[in-house]
């Protein structure tokens, strides 16, 4: 289970031997604590990890966790066959390596109730003769027969705060000292958001 809990950073840039540059996310990689190892009837494994750390946290958590600590961000994930880890057992970055590809999954920013021109990508009405205060309208949406707007229709809206996953995206540099990891490209959320990373191949969702 290559799987790291972190919070995203801020992006920048960095410079490969050859000279080209790579926009990179920096990502503040675990460490991460296995709070829980689980086994439903199935015959499946699960691992809960914990990353960072929370002032307040729920009485039933504060009981669970005990001497493990308080977390801010948690997650479960399944264990791949013959796989083992422990209560109590630290997860860090020296799980990935530079070239290696992962997924990223956070959640993206808010962008608050918008129209159907940002929120869908329409194009609006010709600003032309006849088009008054029509320029972003979302226009007809069918017949009226049946009475009621179906579901699904394109309409303005909310827009973000929706789980993304960013798939096959590359390790470019892996900070052992400081547990940051540089990915190659954007990365879901705003900074300081949780995000999850997980390694693309090898990977029990990927089965």
């Amino acid at each position: 289970m290559k799987v790291l809990l972190g919070k995203k950073l801020e992006m920048t840039q960095v410079f490969r031997e050859d000279g080209t540059v790579v926009p990179v996310t920096l990502v503040q990689a675990g460490p991460c604590m296995v709070t829980a190892v689980k086994c439903n009837e199935q015959g499946k494994t699960t691992a809960v990890l914990g990353y960072g750390s929370k002032k307040h946290i729920a009485k039933a958590q504060k009981e669970d966790w005990k001497e493990l600590g308080s977390f801010a961000f948690v997650r479960e994930f399944a264990l791949e066959d013959g796989e083992t880890l422990e209560r109590g057992q630290t997860v860090d970055v020296s799980i990935f390596e530079p070239g290696v590809k992962i997924d990223v999954t956070g959640v993206s920013k808010g962008k608050g109730f918008q129209g159907v021109v940002r929120r869908h990508g329409f194009h609006g009405s010709p600003a032309s003769h006849g088009h008054k205060d029509q320029l972003r309208m979302p226009g007809s949406i069918g017949a009226q027969g049946p009475q009621r707007v179906f579901k699904g229709v394109r309409m303005a809206g909310h827009m973000g705060t929706d789980q993304i996953t960013v798939k096959n995206l590359e390790v470019v540099e892996v900070d052992a000292t400081k547990n940051i990891i540089a990915i190659r490209g954007a990365v879901p959320g705003s900074r300081g958001g949780f995000v999850t990373l997980m390694a693309t191949e090898g990977t029990v969702w990927q089965k």
